[in-house]
């Protein structure tokens, strides 16, 4: 009885222990299950993130790669290896009508050849507002950017005509043409082109024949339906039709003129200055480059208008100002 007793308990101790250890086995398989789908879960989750990324990286360089080629298509289909280009140099500053002007701008650039737009923003960094235009224009392009400095500003109700604007940034891009087409093989137009006018594509077909500098009327400019210059039979500039300070040495506005590239090359050191009287920013670089009886007639002897002064009205935002006032914007993440 002592015996079977002893073996029962044995037994018994035996069965207690079997269970003990496949209890904790079975513990230490779930344990081992509940890591690994949560290892795999979390090894899931990374996975899918570095997949979503690749994706939206993949769709971002699709995009830019379908905007450089159509902009090189734009450019290819634009381009005449025969004809010089032009480089059109657009200064321009922040206002509510800058990306309307600059729109309507690289809508009439996009129908001349050989081109190239130089604008350079009166900004310490470029701003994503004209980078974003530029990029969408499909135009050769380059993009810069200067401040005026501050003394130089117009204050806020100042005329526009106080102080000389665009000096900087016209500077900035004769340095950047200096600086990247100094090369003699390199034949081109500069022009100055202001995002307030409005041109005609005649205007540059006939710029690009220009051999040193071209001129040409100006429409709606100083107080008169046209500026231009005056031709004598030989076809050489006499004068000028100008009503405001006529004494000037070059009494054309900054729309009349083109120079060619080789002038640039050989002065190295003309440039706009803030030390001018009003108004003469035209004549002080012409002068550093040509003399009046130099001067090329343009627009069939100067008898047609292909560039006018038009500018653009300046909104009334008193509506804008209300909703700022209540920490409010119109233009809340859309850009106008």
């Amino acid at each position: 009885m002592s015996n079977f007793n002893s073996k029962y308990k044995f037994v018994d101790m035996f069965n207690k222990k079997r269970t003990l250890f496949y209890f904790v086995i079975f513990t230490l398989l779930i344990f081992w299950f509940i890591g690994i789908r949560s290892r795999d879960a979390s090894q899931y989750q990374i996975l899918k993130q570095t997949l979503e990324h690749t994706k939206e990286e993949l769709r971002i360089s699709s995009i830019n790669y379908n905007i450089l080629k159509k902009r090189f298509e734009s450019i290819c289909d634009k381009w005449q290896p025969n004809i010089p280009i032009i480089y059109a140099i657009t200064p321009t500053y922040k206002r509510p009508v800058q990306k309307a002007e600059l729109t309507r701008l690289s809508n009439t650039f996009r129908l001349v050849n050989n081109f190239h737009w130089i604008i350079v923003e009166d900004s310490e960094m470029k701003t994503s507002l004209v980078a974003n235009l530029l990029i969408k224009s499909n135009l050769n392009y380059t993009h810069l950017a200067i401040g005026t400095p501050a003394e130089w500003k117009r204050k806020l109700k100042e005329p526009k005509w106080k102080k000389p604007r665009g000096v900087k940034q016209r500077n900035k891009a004769l340095e950047w043409l200096r600086n990247n087409r100094a090369n003699e093989n390199d034949e081109g137009i500069i022009f100055f082109a202001d995002d307030d006018n409005t041109y005609s594509v005649d205007l540059f077909n006939e710029m690009r024949t220009v051999k040193g500098v071209g001129v040409w009327p100006v429409g709606l400019v100083g107080g008169l339906l046209v500026e231009k210059p005056l031709i004598n039979i030989k076809g050489k500039v006499i004068g000028w039709n100008s009503a405001w300070r006529p004494e000037r040495p070059f009494p054309v506005d900054m729309a009349g003129f083109a120079i060619n590239l080789k002038l640039l090359r050989k002065r190295p050191n003309a440039a706009f200055s803030w030390d001018v009287s009003r108004g003469f920013q035209e004549s002080a670089i012409l002068s550093q480059v040509t003399t009046v009886e130099q001067l090329e007639p343009m627009a069939d002897n100067c008898t047609k208008v292909y560039v006018w002064h038009t500018r653009t009205e300046e909104p009334i935002l008193k509506a804008e100002e209300k909703l700022k006032n209540r920490g409010l914007r119109s233009d809340m993440n859309i850009e106008v």
